[in-house]
């Protein structure tokens, strides 16, 4: 199985502690989640935090009429640091998201790292080409422009994508 890699850094006007107290809430997976998805979470995580060992179930329709359902285990969390997620079941062969925090100068530096693989070799591999690496980005994108509109624009910003 091939490992595709996608990494996204973006810097955000706000305080370390404002960034981790969003992002380390799941409910707030839905805001940062294009419509289009039909994201839904299945798990009761209202006024959760998130922890190692943490399970979250989830619907998610990666296009128009297909619904999936999704489990991921956070498994690792230093506060202010950084979290990761891990996909238990799910569309993907291997999903390991990991989410870094990091105060600079006039806000906070948030980096994802997605490593992930597809499931059916030769036509997973085709399926990244033709579809899933377009749709991560996509969805990547959205949360970039979400976290502008909630939290405010920085110059210069990135928005760099590897895969």
């Amino acid at each position: 199985m091939r490992i595709y890699t996608l990494q996204r850094e973006q810097y955000l006007p706000i305080s370390l502690e404002k960034a981790w107290a969003f992002f380390s809430t799941p409910l707030n997976l839905n805001e940062m989640t294009p419509d289009d998805m039909a994201f839904e979470i299945l798990t009761d995580v209202k006024g959760k935090k998130m922890y190692p060992g943490m399970i979250i179930n989830y619907k998610v329709s990666p296009f128009p009429g297909v619904k999936m359902r999704w489990t991921t285990e956070i498994t690792h969390v230093e506060d202010l640091k950084y979290f990761v997620d891990e996909q238990r079941f799910g569309p993907y062969s291997f999903w390991h998201h990991k989410h870094f925090f990091e105060e600079v100068e006039g806000g906070v530096k948030a980096i994802d790292i997605v490593d992930y693989g597809l499931p059916l070799g030769p036509l997973g591999a085709i399926a990244q080409q033709v579809f899933v690496k377009n749709k991560l980005k996509q969805i990547f994108d959205f949360r970039f422009q979400k976290m502008e509109e909630l939290f405010g624009k920085v110059e210069n910003n990135s928005n760099e994508v590897v895969a």
